[in-house]
């Protein structure tokens, strides 16, 4: 089915068909609607080539990964990555993906500012003081944030992140509640945002508690089962152990959960914890009662919906900068028990 077909079958002009179908805001809700549905149905897709003639667009997002420091693809990008992918193919966009030496990253930017081959980018794993932001801002480059950084004198710039702070003030709240008073947390690379903004949560917990935090129980790495299964070994081989553990991957849940079992040990009664749950869709954590006691909150839907506010920010319905902070549930499970008596 071609354009003139579809509008003469919904009794709109083909102008207004091709407005709609292109997300232009003067096409009201109802009719937008109709005509998506419409296309859908009669499996219409619009001419990619027209779109871009039409709108100026090249219809492409970047999202540029670096290998350097640590290996970013990894199973919680990839979630990210299905839920934006999915936005895009909605809108009509293409995903351009460049995999590239953490050194050339910024140049990487530059280049897809100056040969004008995406209508913007999404910006992955904040750093504390991360130079990328004021250089897109510089570029005049559509971007947004998965997460936040933190910078003197930083332009504001659009983002979506989650609580990360309360989140893991709440968890650790709920541990030193059942009586547990050394607790481990198994977090992210210290440079890494989202791993201070969960060890200030953490430590403030403590703090409210009353209880000093040992430096010694605290680790931070690339968030895999290995580096839990390595850390809890070592941790739970001293004298004085962690009574419970505070993760900040269902992965390293997961290397935690070999290491208490291979020495006879069994979450929720002798050894807690609790992790964060990206709800990753290949390795769910759910049933009338879940394995791992979590802060829950799904990647894949924060992917899509960075990606839609992308979307609208490239085609002028909404105005930077735009934000959205998430808050994270807290879900039971079974690996949650009082602190054993000592």
């Amino acid at each position: 089915m071609n354009l003139k077909e579809l509008s003469e079958l919904l009794g709109l002009s083909p102008t207004t068909v091709s407005r709609a179908l292109n997300g232009y805001p003067e096409v009201n809700v109802d009719t937008k609607r109709r005509v998506e549905a419409a296309a859908a149905e009669h499996g219409y897709a619009p001419n990619t080539m027209a779109r871009r003639l039409a709108t100026g667009r090249t219809m492409g997002i970047g999202h540029v990964v670096p290998l350097g420091e640590h290996d970013m693809i990894n199973p919680i990008f990839a979630e990210f990555i299905a839920g934006a992918g999915e936005a895009y193919s909605k809108a009509g966009y293409n995903m351009i993906l460049s995999v590239v030496p953490k050194e050339k990253e910024l140049d990487t930017y530059r280049a897809m500012a100056a040969s004008q081959n995406v209508d913007g980018v999404i910006v992955h794993a904040p750093l504390v003081n991360d130079p990328r932001m004021k250089c897109l801002v510089d570029l005049g480059l559509p971007f947004i944030v998965h997460g936040r950084s933190h910078s003197e004198g930083e332009a504001p710039y659009c983002w979506l992140d989650i609580r990360n702070k309360d989140a893991f003030f709440h968890a650790t709240e709920r541990l030193t509640g059942l009586g547990h008073k050394r607790i481990a947390l198994l977090n992210g690379l210290p440079s890494m945002m989202f791993a201070r903004r969960r060890l200030e949560g953490f430590e403030g917990a403590m703090e409210a508690a009353g209880l000093k935090v040992d430096p010694a129980l605290i680790r931070g790495a690339d968030m895999t089962e290995p580096f839990g299964y390595e850390a809890a070994s070592a941790l739970l081989a001293k004298v004085d152990r962690p009574t419970a553990f505070l993760c900040s991957s269902l992965t390293v849940a997961l290397g935690v959960n070999r290491a208490v079992s291979e020495i006879g040990l069994q979450l929720g009664r002798d050894i807690s914890l609790i992790t964060h749950d990206d709800a990753m869709s290949f390795l769910p954590n759910g049933g009338s009662m879940p394995m791992f006691a979590s802060t829950k909150s799904s990647v894949r839907e924060a992917g899509y919906r960075a990606a839609e506010m992308l979307i609208d920010l490239i085609e002028g319905r909404v105005m930077g900068p735009v934000t959205e902070l998430w808050d994270v549930p807290f879900l039971d499970g079974a690996s949650l028990g009082p602190a054993p008596r000592e």
